[in-house]
């Protein structure tokens, strides 16, 4: 029997980065207005649809896609990520529905917030081997997180703190449309309109 040899052909598919640096950079920038003050606390909700489609399922998404290009970082960074704000938004909704008390929020909250400072200390230092932008963007959340968290914690008293979190929030998620807005620009005009500034 003839021996019939089979040619793979590699995969190519678009940068699945520019979607989820752009879910990422919305649904940030829609809560971090509310924490920063400039959107009225009461208007809180507005980031929950956000958070549940474009910086929740499209981040995983393309985290997934990510795992196609065999690209580790990425896969991580946007599924859990997106997993963060499905969780977020999912927290707000059993306090909503009074599944869980609004004034146990805050602490949940809190204490959920800090969790999430470890997986984003580790990103942050395998971020130096992207790009500054990246470096910068997931630099501002190791702020953020803490910020967050103890502030939520703190009550009444943490409005500073969560105040702080807010517009390094907001400084984050500019990055991360930055960092989209690169991509497709940059992969449409098939050269370096944007530049990210590579490390090294």
């Amino acid at each position: 029997m003839d021996e019939k040899i089979y040619e793979i052909k590699e995969s190519h598919i678009a940068d699945p980065g520019a979607l989820g640096t752009a879910g990422f950079a919305l649904t940030t920038m829609a809560l971090s207005l509310v924490n920063a003050g400039i959107i009225p606390a009461a208007n809180v909700f507005i980031f929950l649809p956000l958070a549940l489609v474009y910086g929740g399922l499209a981040q995983i998404l393309a985290g997934m896609w990510e795992f196609k290009k065999n690209n580790t970082f990425g896969a991580a960074v946007f599924t859990s990520y997106g997993s963060f704000w499905i969780a977020i938004s999912l927290l707000f909704l059993f306090a909503l529905h009074k599944t869980l008390p609004f004034g146990n929020l805050g602490q949940v909250l809190g204490w959920t917030l800090l969790l999430w400072w470890i997986p984003t200390i580790y990103f942050f230092i395998a971020s130096f081997k992207t790009n500054w932008v990246l470096c910068i963007t997931i630099g501002l959340l190791i702020i953020a997180f803490p910020a967050l968290g103890f502030g939520n914690l703190a009550g009444a008293s943490g409005a500073s703190a969560i105040q702080l979190g807010g517009w390094c929030g907001i400084l984050a998620a500019i990055g991360a449309w930055y960092l989209s807005a690169a991509s497709v620009i940059n992969s449409t005009f098939k050269k370096t309109v944007l530049s990210v500034g590579p490390i090294g």
